[in-house]
């Protein structure tokens, strides 16, 4: 019997496979792998700028990342690798230029249309934003995926509500979420997405103390002296509402471990000591969710909402500590503030000079939105698709181009 029913193939515009041999997901992860949101992320940031050395991963580096372990995880649960794959490549398509810096620019711009979220933005690409699929009545779909691949990618299954920070969709594209969700009329999460969403804490908080490392940015020893810091960014900044014992404890178990360093000094040794690191921290993140998750729930496979993802307190504890690492040392630090507010200010200028001269400056894929957009805040929302879509590199060109009045060299003409 097959784990997922023929309502979770199912496409929202049926389309026939245009060769045998492939399943609905195989097709599902070729056509993220294929999109322009996916290569743009090759120039966004994670967390450190892209270019300022050749370690630091991007965006898209780290989706890469993300979809390898939540392959191997899926999979070793019985769900279905490739649409793994196109759940963890696809979860952070939505993201603009600049990282959550430029989300929240964005959030905070369009507080009157009905606001901004990354994980809102991904759905939106991969439903309406991507050039893939027209329906009949002539309107774009997106990348058409299936009902499971769009869940699995849905890591916040809820419209946004008056004050809530994360949310999976805005009013605007409820039809297809709706269509998506038809069989889960409450909040919960599917097994898929829970892998996802698990693979992406997993990768980040170790990627990030790497790449951290590597750059100089921070030492290991410093981690005891600043513990009262790094636990008061894991609760405040991550959720986690650990106690400080908890704290302590995890940063035991981390420095008890083989491959933990106890410092890094450039060398090719030290180097490869480092990414041991990286591969045992990554392995026990897994183990422990896949042995904990066969505790519960038994050997059958699982998939879809036959089951939920089980990680070990201690274990997320581990994962929001390193996060917090990233966060006080780097996100938070002084030295990042002031970029942070030199990015605020070209997302806002973007926005502003691409409303007063649109449709003008529009890339002519927004156009035909752009026509039929009722009123400012359809219009707004059109000029942010656009920025979002931004890479960083691409949104300081156009930046540049606007403020010097270069517009005839955009070369965005239908």
């Amino acid at each position: 019997m097959s784990t997922y029913s023929d309502s979770d193939l199912e496409r929202f515009v049926f389309e026939p496979a245009k060769r045998s041999g492939r399943t609905e997901f195989m097709r599902d992860r070729a056509r993220v792998i294929h999109s322009a949101s996916l290569r743009r992320l090759g120039a966004k940031t994670q967390v450190a700028v892209p270019w300022e050395n050749d370690f630091q991963r991007t965006r898209l580096a780290h989706s890469l990342e993300v979809a390898q372990i939540g392959r191997e995880l899926g999979d070793s649960l019985g769900a279905d690798p490739d649409l793994l794959d196109t759940a963890c490549l696809a979860h952070d398509l939505g993201h603009p230029p600049f990282g959550h810096n430029g989300e929240s620019a964005l959030a905070e711009i369009t507080q009157g249309c009905g606001g901004f979220e990354g994980n809102a933005q991904s759905f939106r690409l991969l439903t309406r934003l991507e050039a893939k699929t027209f329906s009949p009545e002539s309107r774009s779909v997106g990348l058409n995926l299936t009902r499971a691949s769009l869940d699995a990618v849905t890591k916040y299954p809820w419209v946004q509500n008056d004050g809530q920070r994360k949310y999976g969709v805005y009013h605007d594209d409820l039809e297809i979420f709706n269509w998506m969700r038809q069989e889960s009329q409450d909040l919960r999460r599917c097994l898929e997405a829970q892998v996802m969403d698990w693979s992406d804490d997993v990768s980040y908080s170790v990627h990030d103390l790497e790449d951290a490392l590597v750059a100089g940015q921070i030492q290991v020893s410093n981690f005891e002296r600043d513990l009262p810091s790094l636990y008061e960014v894991m609760n405040s900044d991550y959720g986690l509402d650990a106690s400080e014992a908890e704290a302590i404890e995890a940063l035991g178990r981390l420095q008890a471990l083989s491959c933990w360093p106890d410092s890094y000094d450039g060398t090719h040794r030290s180097l490869a000591r480092l990414k041991d690191l990286t591969s045992q921290l990554i392995g026990r993140f897994v183990l422990a969710a896949e042995v904990e998750t066969r505790k519960v729930h038994g050997d059958q496979k699982l998939a879809r909402y036959s089951a939920n993802l089980e990680v070990p307190r201690e274990q997320r504890i581990e994962v929001g500590l390193l996060k917090s690492i990233a966060g006080h040392y780097l996100i938070n630090a002084p030295v990042s503030q002031d970029r942070y507010a030199k990015q605020r200010t070209v997302i806002t200028d973007l926005v502003e000079m691409l409303l007063e001269r649109a449709p003008t400056v529009l890339d002519s894929i927004f156009l035909e939105d752009w026509q039929s957009a009722r009123g400012d805040s359809g219009r707004l929302r059109v000029v942010i698709d656009q920025v979002a879509s931004l890479t960083d590199v691409g949104a300081y060109n156009l930046h540049e181009k606007l403020s010097t009045g270069a517009d005839a060299q955009i070369e965005w003409k239908p």
